[in-house]
């Protein structure tokens, strides 16, 4: 039997019964008002007219729908190009996180290198500066890149070369790594294949959840990024979606950029209520020994 803060006797009688679901119910709803509340004012609020949104108190419901507002979000905004070339970038961080971290965990995992724990503790320890604090240097090193002085302005390498080196990814791939028995890449040692042989016909088929869960994080958090893009992609051509909203949003009615906001917020929860399993699935299969 599981043991809980209340009693399975006391649940059972009429008055604890009430005042657990009471609580719970209480909580629940609390939760979906403080997480679905914002939602919910952004897609009635790109409803709205221009009037009706700005106004004190804001309306519940729309006076008068405009549907029109997110095919004007759609032309105005140019939300086609901007939503391009988000979905580039996010490919490419896919793939350099897919390619490096892979290695990088492979690595500190299975060859076990020297200093192989110095260097991974040094990786996590870069989880504890704050994001903030890097956008400088980062910035100088984008604008002249060490050693071959080119600039990556307006280049996707400026997006994604600073995503490969992901201490939280690596983290993640090592632990799963970890939990794959060394049965299995000792028997590939004696049938002669080689680290990289290893890597590619035993541990990626396995690794399949993992590799999801670190792809999907890569592409919502290039999907939501913003001053890192505003930064490094100062062309209107090469803006992503998030910059090319806020650019437009100075001379634009403000329910049309709410509704070009709903736009774009789309894909990331399309995504995440489909691979929502697989994101659990991924994070959690790596905690148990095969």
């Amino acid at each position: 039997m599981s043991r809980t803060l209340i009693s399975q006797a006391q649940l059972r009688r009429g008055r604890g019964r009430f005042a657990y679901w009471a609580v719970l119910a209480a909580v629940v709803i609390g939760f979906t008002l403080v997480f679905i509340g914002p939602l919910y004012w952004m897609v009635t609020g790109a409803l709205k007219s221009g009037q009706e949104i700005a106004q004190t108190p804001p309306t519940l419901f729309p006076k008068d729908p405009k549907p029109q507002n997110y095919s004007d979000a759609w032309n105005n905004l140019n939300l086609a190009k901007l939503m391009f070339n988000t979905f580039y970038y996010a490919v490419g961080a896919v793939f350099f996180q897919l390619v490096f971290d892979t290695a990088a965990a492979y690595a500190l995992s299975k060859l076990r290198p020297i200093f192989g724990n110095v260097v991974l503790g040094a990786m996590l320890a870069t989880l504890m500066i704050p994001a903030m604090v890097l956008i400088v240097p980062q910035y100088v090193t984008a604008i002249d890149l060490p050693f071959i002085h080119v600039s990556m302005l307006d280049s996707p390498f400026a997006i994604w070369l600073p995503l490969v080196a992901n201490a939280f990814n690596i983290f993640l791939l090592k632990r799963f790594f970890d939990s794959i028995p060394e049965d299995l890449i000792a028997a590939a040692m004696v049938d002669g294949a080689s680290p990289l042989r290893t890597l590619w016909s035993i541990i990626l088929p396995m690794s399949r959840p993992i590799l999801g869960v670190v792809s999907i994080f890569a592409v919502t958090y290039v999907w939501k990024d913003f001053l890192w893009p505003k930064l490094v992609m100062p062309s209107p051509e090469t803006r992503t979606l998030s910059v090319g909203i806020y650019a437009f949003s100075g001379g634009t009615p403000m329910n049309v950029v709410v509704a070009a906001s709903v736009i774009a917020a789309i894909p990331t929860v399309v995504i995440f209520l489909i691979f929502q399993r697989n994101i659990m699935a991924g994070l959690t299969t790596g905690s148990l020994k095969g």
